[in-house]
């Protein structure tokens, strides 16, 4: 059945192709904080332990509801490691890192991800699509206070 929401097929499209390396960026960053999670060791273990958790947790849901969202828009959400790597501008991570370089990729990729989601808001912006303009806003926003968190922890 056609999709008439009064958001046109290429808007749609277009919105969704951005939505799709936002999912991307999302799980890519689930895998590697849930890896850190793991893997964690030093000083600060158990903050980070619990750190990480909270936030791969939080990254579970997200990648859902990003998916559920290319989905209403009428495309196939991608959703396996090929289409993944294909999409995300994010770098995975194949070692066990220092914490302290833990935290430091995790600020970067969290700033990443923000700038993938500010960029597809302007395309989203421009077809009046509320739906995806609130989705985009509430996942800058966590990962730009998840960001400047992580970062709080590498000041002395």
């Amino acid at each position: 059945m056609k999709i008439n929401t009064g958001i046109s097929e290429t808007h749609r499209k277009k919105i969704a192709n951005g939505l799709s390396k936002l999912l991307a960026d999302t799980y890519t960053l689930y895998l590697k904080t849930h890896n850190f999670h793991w893997n964690v060791t030093g000083p600060h273990f158990k903050s980070l332990h619990l750190t990480f958790e909270e936030q791969y947790n939080e990254l579970a849901l997200a990648v859902d509801l990003i998916a559920e969202r290319i989905r209403a828009l009428g495309f196939p959400a991608p959703a396996s490691y090929q289409q993944f790597s294909k999409l995300t501008v994010l770098k995975e991570e194949t070692q066990v890192p220092h914490y302290q370089d833990m935290i430091k990729q995790l600020v970067q990729d969290h700033e990443l991800v923000a700038k993938t989601a500010r960029e597809i808001f302007s395309i989203s912006d421009e077809a009046h699509d509320e739906v995806s303009n609130s989705l985009l806003t509430n996942r800058m926003e966590i990962h730009e206070k998840t960001a400047w968190m992580l970062r709080s922890l590498l000041e002395n």
